[in-house]
């Protein structure tokens, strides 16, 4: 099962906003398996899943599975296309957050982010 974590730049905190995050740590996990050291995927302004157009191949499908800080309801359905399920936390740490999910625990809940309540309104006319 492939996961995607939106991270910072750095790659060492998760990022919020998942609709215009640039970099991603994408693990694929095989049960009974030690957790891989990550793929590091980096999105140009076209790939951003927030402007993607579903034209044609994009680097995070296939991902089972996305860990973010925040995002819209518009992202949310937009994954949902791709057959992707996401998980919003407010837990900072990529690698605390996979092992979390991994182990069958709950993710801590999402900070508050306001940036999150401007996506909420823009999503009700967005195209997704």
């Amino acid at each position: 099962m492939k996961i995607a974590i939106a991270t910072r730049p750095d790659g060492a905190t998760v990022a919020g906003h998942a609709g215009q995050c640039r970099h991603w740590r994408v693990y694929t996990c095989i049960p009974g398996q030690p957790v891989p050291p990550p793929e590091t995927v980096t999105l140009d302004t076209a790939q951003l899943p927030h402007h993607f157009r579903d034209d044609g191949p994009h680097p995070l499908h296939g991902v089972a599975l996305m860990i973010a800080g925040s995002a819209g309801d518009g992202f949310l359905r937009h994954m949902a296309g791709w057959g992707t399920e996401v998980l919003l936390t407010g837990e900072s740490d990529p690698q605390t957050a996979l092992h979390k999910v991994l182990a069958g625990e709950a993710l801590p809940d999402t900070r508050f982010d306001v940036t999150t309540t401007l996506c909420k309104l823009r999503d009700l006319f967005s195209r997704h």
